[in-house]
């Protein structure tokens, strides 16, 4: 795993830890439902990143004969729980903060002590904010930032991106709620700030989740990557015909290759194991997330598996 996965998230810990701790108290001492959805919100956050941490700490444990391909996945399942915990205790405890207040509303007692907290959580979670956003950016090379999220294998990254960027939106709203509370003196605008921040949450988790679900899967690899082994495919004069070229990403610095090539009749059984060692070496040394290569010479397919482009 990226040594830089491990520093975006433990900068969003440390941030989220903060932020949660002066939101709860804000929330004690204000009575205020905004505040405390954000509380609940930080703490989830919180919460994630240590599910991730512990995501990439599974995934470097070594293969055996169960996981013979390693536990690359690790990272991919604990995504998943990351995106399912947002929705259910985030999302949810925020919409239930949020209609209980509209039901019975509470005034709030000292609605300054939120601004203040307010204004740290904007600076901790700015804070963690660059540093992911800032990370990010160096990741995606020239992939626009909606690609790099598409095609990206490392959901580690964008997951603490949308975290954060998740909670800064959901600052600016609380911090609305608690003013137009304070201002009209209706307890009202704070029960749908907290509304309000537990539909930004749904949102973000959705979107986690269909982002992660395809890597969870079993998603292919990038066609660049595909593209290079059918290049390196054609060099050989010993290959008729490629049949198939299938990727599977079993974690994201961890590609799985499975190759269906027609070789020429001509070529000898010393010929044929000469080409196929030399075509894993080249396809490795080429794409270096590329860890294991299965090579099936088989006979010139003249249709294909449904649902299966042999032509990427």
């Amino acid at each position: 795993m990226s040594g830089s996965s491990q520093k975006v998230i433990f900068a969003a810990l440390a941030g989220n830890t903060l932020v949660a701790i002066t939101k709860f108290i804000a929330a004690a001492l204000t009575g205020s439902s905004a505040m405390l959805s954000e509380g609940i919100h930080s703490l989830v956050d919180t919460g994630n990143q240590l599910l991730l941490l512990l995501g990439l700490h599974k995934a470097r444990k070594p293969a055996n004969e169960r996981f013979p391909f390693g536990h690359g996945k690790e990272v991919y399942f604990w995504s998943f729980v990351v995106a399912l915990l947002i929705f259910a205790v985030g999302a949810g405890v925020s919409l239930y903060e949020g209609v209980h207040q509209l039901l019975s509303p509470t005034p709030m007692t000292d609605p300054y002590v939120n601004y203040i907290v307010l204004g740290l959580a904007v600076l901790f979670e700015g804070a963690s904010l660059y540093f992911a956003l800032t990370e990010f950016t160096r990741a995606k090379g020239k992939w626009t930032y909606l690609e790099a999220v598409k095609k990206g294998k490392d959901p580690t990254t964008f997951v603490v991106l949308f975290e954060d960027s998740a909670a800064m939106l959901g600052l600016l709203i609380a911090f609305l709620g608690v003013f137009l509370s304070q201002l009209t003196g209706n307890g009202l605008y704070d029960g749908l700030a907290s509304i309000a921040i537990g539909l930004i949450l749904g949102g973000t988790a959705i979107w986690l989740a269909y982002e992660t679900k395809g890597l969870l899967i079993g998603e292919s690899a990038n066609m660049d990557v595909v593209a290079e082994i059918r290049k390196i495919l054609a060099t050989y004069p010993q290959v008729e015909h490629v049949n198939e070229v299938l990727t599977m990403h079993m974690g994201p610095q961890y590609i799985l290759v499975n190759l269906s090539v027609d070789f020429y009749d001509r070529i000898t059984a010393g010929e044929l194991e000469k080409t196929i060692g030399d075509l894993d070496k080249k396809i490795k040394q080429a794409c270096p997330k590329v860890k294991r290569v299965f090579i099936e010479a088989e006979a010139h397919r003249t249709s294909q598996t449904p649902g299966v482009d042999t032509e990427q």
